[in-house]
């Protein structure tokens, strides 16, 4: 099983917003960012963030694919 967060990029266009732009907003490191990017993992406390900082749920930024 694999994590998406295609759903979160789709989100940032819909919000005219830019990686850094959500960097700057919920407060996350580059290399959040970075790993996000690359579908790896990254911690429940920085999707928390982004999920804050987006008005959002867990479901909205992310989902799980089964290979």
């Amino acid at each position: 099983m694999k994590i998406s967060y295609n759903k979160l990029w789709k989100l940032l266009i819909d919000k005219n917003m830019k990686r850094k732009d959500l960097q700057d907003v919920a407060g996350i490191s580059s290399a959040s960012i970075a790993k996000l990017g690359k579908g790896e993992n990254i911690t429940t406390d920085v999707l928390i963030k982004i999920c804050e900082a987006l008005d959002c749920r867990l479901e909205d930024i992310m989902e799980t694919i089964i290979e």
